[in-house]
């Protein structure tokens, strides 16, 4: 057997066979229901209840009463922000992701800003819960078991990224029943604490006046309310999430934006009413912070300190590791969105395209690579401290909600004389904007010298990278302009023939002749001087021309059956072009066309098809020659053309790569 045959079996056992863009059916089995969504989408904001609450009350220290206060300004900030992204759903109905609202309602470059620190976001998304993941299951595990608990992250990454490569559904649906169960677990654990302790609520009650009292005491009016925010700031990391669901509209299921609604309405009662239960179970249990023990471990333990040992046990077991997973599934939502806002970037030519291309099982792998390896490295590098990378997750996913409710803000300001209740409006994205503003200046000044000033550092770097790329590609557009030239005058010899002039009567095609084929992308100044210089170098030398066009199905064409149907117009349209000059300058003619995720393999199996049918053949494609071949036109640029001309020499045709200078 053959290394390549090894390497595609081993690829398919992993990563699962390849899919047919052109089936119609596949935009269904890939999409989630609302229930589904929630699960894949919805479970970054749920699980967040395990890290985000925690953070909070550390905060509060010695007065741990004010907790309630937090915990009811967050259950009010998690409604007030999904509000908020309704209305962007219902605005961008085909996915309003930050990077998408920003660029639209304010600019492109501060959309780009957005995007940044939305994939920054998102590694960071990958990278806290499968670490916080890992912190519950070593909850109930001996200390001595604690050097193991970074390895473990790091091969929970591993897994997450192969199940990513295999697919989405694929991804989420093994996941179902785990997330049931932390969702009845934690909904039985909170309706427990208010059942046993709902004699002592007039206690509680009195308890929280007497320590609010006493808060002022010893830090005056101001000193406690500026407390109650620092805590409520701290759990910045709850709020994180609730974004997803715009995000990832594309992926759901039709009626999209009637699914994102449920799904969004799913998250936000889970979110607030998890948060809610448990800061008053930290109460009333009296809870407190341990080295080695999440916050929550703590809750379960004293929560079942009475009950029958075994019971107890397994209670404590199997609620954990059900938190665990949830934090396992809650890394899906970097995986499912942080490619896409990347591909979205790259189509938009702020990143390399290659990241806006499709694998054979329909995902971007190239982006969830990136996500995986990025995810990787972090951990590495925080040493899987949830503390600090809370502290970068918070700073990042606040700026893109900031700019998001602001261009929200300059919207409905902006189609105040159009839009019925736009005061309405205006006034639920303006809160939010005063809310995510607040956090986020708050962190970042709070946590700047514990991490704060990385972050920023990181996003700041990425988007100067950004603003490179998008600098080199509208330099490339330029230099393609001069080649567009040709275009006008070859459209007017096929579209413009005199109405008195003949036209020539159709040729019939000479099998045994000499046929020259030509891969093109599009009817364009590069395929023009390409097969003008076909002409130039082999001057009456064929007697047959072929074209081969293939269409790339990448994120931009792959959002349902009527793309992907309009992408085999388009290129056939194109492709055509080419015939009708060459048969109106009495040449034979024809072309082959058809659509695909490897463009190489794809142009392969058209140029077996031509083989067939021509006896003497020699494959032509252009290749544009920059002025200065640097590394970033290598990093930048596909090449196809190379590859195609490898694997042909393997094949043993003859291929020629004509240099387009420009």
């Amino acid at each position: 057997m053959s290394t390549s045959n090894l390497g595609k079996k081993v690829k398919t056992v992993v990563l699962g066979g390849a899919r047919d863009p052109g089936d119609k059916r596949i935009f269904h089995t890939l999409s989630l229901i609302a229930f589904l969504a929630w699960v894949g989408l919805g479970s970054d904001g749920l699980s967040s209840s395990c890290y985000g609450p925690e953070e909070a009350f550390r905060t509060l220290g010695a007065h741990p009463y004010l907790g309630i206060f937090v915990a009811l300004g967050t259950a009010i900030t998690i409604f007030i922000i999904s509000s908020s992204y309704s209305q962007i759903i219902e605005l961008f109905p085909t996915g309003g992701g930050g990077y998408l609202v920003a660029s639209k309602l304010l600019s492109p470059k501060v959309g780009m800003v957005s995007g940044c620190a939305l994939i920054i976001d998102y590694v960071l998304t990958i990278t806290i819960s499968v670490a916080s993941g890992a912190a519950a299951i070593f909850s109930f595990l001996p200390e001595w078991m604690q050097i193991y608990k970074l390895p473990f992250a790091l091969f929970g990454l591993v897994v997450l990224l192969i199940l990513n490569l295999r697919g989405i559904k694929e991804a989420v649906v093994p996941l179902v029943p785990i997330f049931m169960t932390f969702v009845i677990l934690h909904a039985f654990a909170i309706i427990y604490t208010i059942v046993t302790h709902s004699a002592d609520a007039h206690q509680t009650i009195a308890a929280t006046q007497k320590e609010l009292s006493n808060s002022v005491g010893q830090l005056g009016i101001m000193g406690t309310v500026l407390l109650i925010m620092k805590s409520y700031s701290m759990g910045a990391g709850t709020f994180t999430g609730i974004e997803a669901v715009s995000n990832g509209i594309p992926i759901l299921r039709d009626p999209k934006v009637k699914t994102a609604h449920k799904t969004m309405r799913y998250m936000s009662i889970s979110l607030a009413v998890t948060v809610m239960g448990l800061m008053l179970a930290y109460l009333f249990y009296n809870v407190h912070p341990s080295e080695h023990k999440t916050l929550n471990a703590v809750l379960f333990e004293t929560m079942t300190a009475k009950w029958n040992p075994g019971t107890a046990q397994i209670f404590m077991y199997t609620i954990l590791l059900s938190e665990a997973i949830l934090l396992f599934i809650a890394a899906q939502t970097g995986f499912l969105d942080g490619p896409r806002v990347l591909s979205n970037m790259a189509l938009d030519r702020w990143f390399p395209s290659r990241f806006a291309n499709l694998s054979d099982r329909l995902v971007a792998k190239n982006g969830i690579v990136l996500m995986g390896l990025a995810s990787i490295a972090m951990m590495i590098i925080s040493k899987g401290s949830i503390a600090f990378l809370a502290v970068l997750y918070s700073i990042n996913v606040f700026i893109t909600f900031s700019l998001s409710q602001l261009g929200m803000v300059r919207h409905w300001w902006s189609k105040r004389k159009e839009e019925k209740h736009w005061e309405k409006k205006l006034a639920i994205n303006a809160l939010g904007l005063i809310l995510t503003s607040f956090i986020l200046v708050s962190v970042v000044i709070i946590k700047f010298g514990e991490g704060g000033w990385l972050t920023i550092l990181i996003t700041g770097s990425m988007v100067f990278l950004a603003l490179k790329i998008k600098k080199h590609y509208e330099k490339t557009m330029d230099l393609l302009k001069r080649l567009d030239v040709l275009i006008d005058s070859v459209t007017a010899s096929i579209y413009n023939i005199d109405e008195n002039e003949k036209t020539p009567a159709p040729l019939a095609p000479d099998y045994k002749a000499k046929t020259a084929v030509i891969m093109v992308n599009g009817f364009n100044g590069l395929g023009i001087h390409t097969l003008l210089s076909v002409f130039r170098m082999f001057s009456g030398v064929f007697k047959n021309f072929v074209f081969i066009q293939v269409g790339s199905v990448d994120a931009g064409s792959f959002k349902g059956a009527e793309e992907v149907e309009n992408l085999k117009n388009h290129i056939n349209i194109e492709a055509n072009k080419y015939v009708d000059f060459l048969k109106s300058a009495g040449y034979y003619a024809e072309a082959y066309t058809s659509i695909g995720i490897d463009l190489v393999d794809e142009i392969s199996n058209n140029a077996e098809q031509v083989l067939k049918k021509y006896d003497q053949v020699m494959f032509f494609g252009g290749q544009l020659v920059f002025p200065e071949d640097t590394y970033m036109t290598q990093w930048l640029h596909n090449y196809v053309v190379f590859a195609i001309q490898r694997k042909f020499y393997t094949q043993g045709y003859p291929f020629v790569i004509l240099p387009i200078r420009v």
